[in-house]
């Protein structure tokens, strides 16, 4: 999905490129506001997951500028660039966070699950509105400390968060 970076001006692509790897390391991450609202939800969504899996990946994976260029062959030569231009100058902060997040998935373990399945209600169309909502309780240890995490979700919501823990398995078995 990196090939909607094709629609933004290289500055633009330039700060979003930049913003995704601050996220990435723990700052601020990019808002679609700032960007192009031209795009859905979901194009968003995969556009970022599509820049965080190429910046980890090539720096994960010490990929030369041909190999990352070769995963770029569908965006525009100056947004291919930039984006090389930010993975090369911002290489040592990436590969700090990951780093990091090896170091917090084998810090963190998942304890317990329970989930339950409900249906939302509405007070003015209670008789037509039938919409499953997924409620997700975690109970996450992180340094000898029980965290609960609780998660309502509808089902694209739900779809969502599969997708990105399948993302997040892949990451974790590249990095075994």
């Amino acid at each position: 999905m990196v090939v909607l970076l094709n629609s933004l001006s290289v500055t633009d692509c330039l700060n979003l490129c930049h913003r995704v790897v601050d996220g990435f390391c723990g700052r601020e991450p990019p808002r679609r506001a700032d960007f192009s609202a031209a795009w859905s939800l979901e194009e968003w969504l995969q556009l970022l997951d599509s820049l965080a899996a190429l910046f980890r990946a090539a720096v994960g994976n010490n990929s030369s500028d041909e190999e990352v260029s070769a995963g770029l062959a569908d965006v525009g030569s100056s947004q291919a660039a930039t984006v090389l231009k930010v993975l090369r100058a911002r290489q040592a902060e990436i590969r700090r966070a990951l780093l990091d997040r090896t170091a917090s998935i084998s810090c963190a373990t998942l304890q317990d699950f329970d989930w339950q399945l409900k249906l939302a209600l509405s007070s003015d169309k209670i008789s037509s509105l039938h919409t499953p909502l997924l409620s997700l309780s975690l109970n996450v240890r992180e340094n000898e400390a029980l965290r609960p995490v609780t998660m309502e979700m509808n089902k694209e919501e739900l779809n969502t968060l599969i997708s990105s823990l399948e993302t997040a398995n892949k990451v974790v078995l590249l990095l075994k």
